[in-house]
């Protein structure tokens, strides 16, 4: 059988061990140092992150939800292995959409997800379950959009963003598309109607800053 190294050993790194699974791969969990390995008592094979080296026959993703860990991860190992991506079959994608994921590194997209057309999607990304993201959008890289959230189009969010469970972004424009900030937390159930600032919380209906 196939196999994928997935770096991580908590819930996320489950999740894509699941998709892997369906694609009719073996995954190899990756932990971060012995101790995480030990505290580990799903099934699956597991190696220390200090032995990827040893296992470059595979690819690699990254299971971590938190993008600026993904981002850390992605940079020591940048020169050791080959990342790939783990698609779920059930995902929908619009016309030329696949293709274009296709040339990014390190992408994970779970059942239910739908992308429609001309999105562009950044390196080490993460799509949860049934979310959707809508025509003309701008998804940087380690973004990470969380399940049932909705991307509508014409929306730009910043490099590690993390987009809530549930949360809306709604639909900007081809002149002026609404803009998530680098680093920016949307909190679940959280509608955005306007930019959002970098650095930056924002919950409730409609979205407000909080920090």
């Amino acid at each position: 059988m196939k196999r994928i190294g997935i770096f991580g050993t908590s819930g996320m790194a489950r999740e894509a061990r699941d998709i892997a699974d369906a694609l009719g791969y073996s995954a190899v969990f990756v932990a971060r140092n012995a101790e995480e390995r030990a505290a580990f008592h799903d099934s699956g094979d597991v190696i220390l992150e200090s032995e990827v080296g040893n296992y470059k026959d595979m690819p690699y993703v990254i299971g971590i939800g938190e993008g600026a860990v993904r981002a850390k991860i992605a940079a020591r190992h940048a020169n050791t292995v080959r990342f790939g991506n783990l698609i779920h079959p059930s995902a929908t994608f619009g016309c030329g959409q696949r293709q274009h994921i296709e040339t990014r590194s390190g992408v994970i997209i779970c059942a239910g997800v739908r992308f429609t057309s001309n999105i562009s999607v950044g390196d080490f990304t993460l799509f949860n379950l049934n979310a959707t993201i809508s025509h003309d959008s701008i998804i940087a890289d380690y973004v990470t959009v969380s399940p049932n959230a909705c991307i509508l189009g014409n929306v730009s969010i910043g490099e590690a963003a993390w987009i809530g469970a549930g949360a809306i972004i709604n639909q900007g424009s081809s002149d002026r598309k609404v803009t998530i900030g680098n680093n920016t937390l949307i909190g679940s159930g959280a509608v955005i109607i306007t930019d959002c600032d970098a650095d930056a919380v924002y919950v409730g209906v409609p979205g407000r800053k909080t920090k």
